[in-house]
This record gives structure tokens, sequence and C-alpha cells, in this order.
């Protein structure tokens, strides 16, 4: 569906939790969805990596949320974000960076960063990170949008705060949610959202929620994909085994990522331990030095930016000030 956003980083969370709830059963699922980058299958095969073991320093995740039932190239990438794990300062933090984002696509042109994956998959859409943003991507994980409905009713949904102008949005948005992809579960009915305030959403009303976007800015709708995903992330702290080995399921069915089972695992080690509640966020490019415009009929809205000021902000708050 157009225009859909999903929050991306329900899925590491999704991950690491699964990993400290059942080590052999998630193994076995996440090597299902592994793909070897030619570095990996070019390394010597008899090395081994130990697990349970704190991951020394900075790891970025990149997290890409397509608008398809597939996960291959085709698709845009309605969602981008980075988690960084930082095991020095005891620290996850997470970059949400919007979709409309001006960026130089290699042997295409200047355009919207959403398109990057829909011409040449998750390998093209690093390429951008290291040639617009000087990141070099080592790790990725590429979800579509029926693991997010999915999780959610898994973990019991989220709980949001709805204000009041965006009630009658966010319930157009649920029919859409509803009848494209949930009817496939006979069981559940269509509940709309009777009143603003704070309250516990389902899968295909987290999902119309983090879908509406004319009420308000492009902006807020980060935000509100912001507060999904810091939900989402407390009740994962919540839940049993049972509901992490589901999970696991979900994600082998909707999921693709050259993190190996063993990495998962020491990854998912390091953020138990971290156990950050209050996950650092910021908005990539940043307010004050971005310009959201029509560039042209082709090419419609985009988000320019200030190319050094947004790098050294973005830099500094993934691995601190140079000494």
């Amino acid at each position: 569906m157009k225009n859909f956003k999903k929050i991306a980083l329900i899925l590491i969370c999704t991950v690491v939790i699964a990993m400290i709830a059942g080590v052999g059963y998630v193994y076995s699922k996440l090597d299902s969805i592994y793909v070897k980058d030619e570095a990996v299958k070019d390394a010597d095969t008899n090395t081994q990596e130990e697990t349970g073991q704190m991951v020394d320093g900075v790891t970025n995740i990149l997290l890409a949320g397509l608008d398809g039932e597939h996960i291959e190239r085709g698709n845009r990438s309605d969602s981008v974000m980075l988690v960084t794990i930082d095991s020095n300062k005891n620290d996850i933090k997470i970059t949400s960076i919007a979709r409309d984002t001006y960026v130089d696509i290699p042997g295409h042109s200047t355009e919207k960063l959403t398109h990057a994956y829909a011409y040449g998959s998750i390998d093209l859409l690093r390429e951008v990170f290291r040639v617009n943003f000087d990141i070099q991507i080592d790790k990725y994980i590429a979800v579509n949008f029926v693991s997010f409905m999915d999780i959610m009713d898994e973990i019991g949904g989220v709980e949001v705060n709805i204000e009041e102008k965006d009630v009658e949005e966010v319930n157009k948005y649920i029919d859409a949610c509803y009848d494209y992809y949930y009817n496939r579960k006979d069981e559940v009915s269509k509940e709309y959202i009777k009143k603003p305030g704070v309250q516990r959403l389902n899968g295909y009303q987290a999902l119309a929620f983090s879908r509406i976007r004319y009420t308000d800015s492009a902006y807020a709708r980060d935000n509100r994909h912001r507060e999904v995903a810091q939900s989402a992330y407390n009740e994962f702290l919540k839940q049993d085994s049972k509901t992490y080995k589901k999970v696991a399921d979900i994600l082998l069915e909707n999921t693709k990522t050259n993190i190996s089972p063993m990495e998962m695992i020491n990854l998912a080690y390091t953020a138990y331990k971290i156990n950050d509640k209050d996950i650092e966020q910021l908005q990539f490019p940043l307010e004050g030095h971005r310009n959201g415009h029509i560039i042209s009929k082709q090419k419609g809205w985009v988000l320019e930016w200030d190319k050094e000021y947004n790098l050294n902000a973005w830099h500094e708050f993934i691995f601190g000030k140079e000494d």
C-alpha cells in the first residue's frame, strides 16, 4: 500500500528478546532467514564465534520496512531506521530517516530515499548510505508489513496517545488496513477508535495509527512511529518464552537479514545487558536544517537538507564527539 511506514524498531526488539528466550529454537529460525554477504562466504569457514558475549563498541543495524508483501527488489523502503547498539556507553539509539530525504541514488538520479530499495534492493540502499551519509552499513534487517501487525497482536498490542484531531483519520485507515491486509483472520472483527486519549491498539489499529498523514506534518508522523516503537519495546520486555518463539516464526516468514545467528545472539545478549528502556532518538534531517518543498512535478515533495550540519550532528549522535 502507498505511503505505508512501519515501526521498524519493533523487529530488532523482537529479535533481541527472542534470542534471550530460546537460543536453540531461535537459532534454527535465524539460520533460515540469514543471507551471507560475499565477504562472509569468502571467509575461513572454520572460524567460530562465541555466543552469549557482549558485542564490543558501536554496532549500526539498518532497518528497512517495505511497503509490499515481499522483501526483494521492487518494493519501496517506506520506513528507514538506523539502530545503534553501543556497549561502551550502554546506550541503544535509533535514527529515523525521512523517506522523502533527497539523496543521490547511484546509477539513477537525485531522488527520494524511499526509491532506492525499489531500484536495487538492500545493496543499493546500503550504497546510498555510504555515498550520502558517510555511514558504512554492515548489518541490515529488511521486513514487510505483515510482520508488523502479527507481532503487535502477539505481544498484546501497544499503548499510544491518540489526539482528538486524529481519531477520524485513524478510523479511515483502519478500514484500509483491515480490509486489505487483515481480513485473512476470519475470527477477528473490525473495531474502530471511539475516543481520543491513551489506549491500547491491536495490529491493524497500530498500523492505521502509523499511516495517518493528512492531519499534520511528516515530522509528526515520524513522532507517532517512534511512540509505537517505544511502546512495543516496553511490551517485549514483559513477554514470556512462548511468545518469543511465536514471534520468531513470524520473523522467519517476513524477514531478510545478513546478521548471522551467532551474531544475532550476541547482539541480543548485549541489548539485554544494556536494558535501555529510554531509547535515545534522532530525526534526520534535523529540524531547522531541512527544507521540504515540491521540487518538480515529476519528483514531487522532497526534503532537501544542509549536508554539513546534519551529518556532523548525526555522526556525533551515533559515535560521540571526536577527541
